[in-house]
């Protein structure tokens, strides 16, 4: 986090431009990077080290701290004029006309990436339809995917563990390997093909594209391993599992998207939690009951 308040870029006066931003270190970062070289005011909020975005839908990016911010900054003796710039990502927890009622200050909505500011200040605090666009291209999905990796390790490595020892002990080596490189696959495959396969993968939500990646997945693998020889069980459970893996690390990216909403998002959680545990469970339980029966 980066402490709330008012910092000067380069050496601005009086009458140069006041951009607010969030305390959140990555976002104050970018914001101070695009800016190199100009005189510029940055008003930075309370967000408690959370983006613009999120911090507007939680209200921290919000009326009260910009009036706040504003008034505990000293800013209207620091500037001739009455203007702060904010990103448009942060409009939807900020009122611009009741920050002009209690501040004095009117607020321009910007752009949505923090690299066109340049372009906006040279424009005369124009905005452009190109600033206004929120893509999340092929490339923009690529970008996020190791990180998803990363936050994902940390429930993937155990579950791998327990699996191939679990296997290895019930069944031998080859198994526990097989079952090892099937459960890694289903992840990857929620984790990075689900995501970069997003505008082509069948239906809305996010559960169903990972459930269809996985399964794409086991129909691949299953292939491969020659799973024709396995027992209607084990295939019954393997087409089970597997696409409920993917499911549930697809359905995890919501959280990157520029495109899903609070409500959306929990809404598909309640129906879709359930059934991937349940089809998890059910796999498992298929499993053993192919072993005894």
């Amino acid at each position: 986090m980066v402490p709330p308040g008012l910092y000067a870029l380069g050496n601005p006066g009086a009458g140069d431009p006041v951009v607010v931003t969030a305390n959140y270190k990555m976002s104050y970062d970018i914001v101070r990077c695009s800016l190199a070289g100009r005189n510029v005011w940055l008003l930075v909020l309370e967000t408690y080290g959370i983006n613009v975005w999120c911090a507007a839908g939680k209200g921290t990016f919000g009326t009260g701290e910009v009036v706040r911010r504003i008034a505990s900054s000293g800013l209207a003796k620091v500037v001739s004029h009455r203007r702060v710039i904010l990103p448009i990502l942060g409009a939807a927890g900020v009122s611009a006309h009741q920050v002009a009622r209690r501040s004095g200050f009117n607020v321009s909505y910007a752009v949505i990436r923090a690299n066109d500011l340049p372009q906006y200040l040279d424009n005369g605090l124009v905005t452009t339809a190109a600033m206004r666009q929120m893509t999340f291209s092929f490339y923009e999905r690529l970008v996020l995917v190791p990180v998803e990796l990363v936050l994902a390790l940390k429930s993937i490595a155990p579950a791998c563990a327990g699996l191939f020892l679990l296997f290895t002990v019930t069944n031998g080596a080859a198994a526990g390997l097989t079952a090892l490189v099937a459960w890694l696959g289903a992840c990857l495959a929620g984790i990075v093909a689900g995501p970069l396969l997003l505008p082509w993968l069948p239906g809305r939500r996010f559960a169903l594209k990972g459930a269809e990646a996985g399964l794409l997945w086991g129909l691949i693998f299953y292939l491969l391993a020659g799973g024709t020889d396995w027992s209607g069980w084990t295939k019954a459970a393997f087409f089970l599992a597997l696409p409920a893996v993917s499911s549930f690390y697809t359905l995890n990216f919501t959280g990157c998207t520029p495109y899903t909403s609070i409500s959306g998002v929990k809404k598909e959680m309640r129906i879709a939690l359930p059934v991937i545990g349940g089809a998890i469970a059910l796999g498992l339980l298929l499993l053993a009951a192919g072993r005894f029966l």
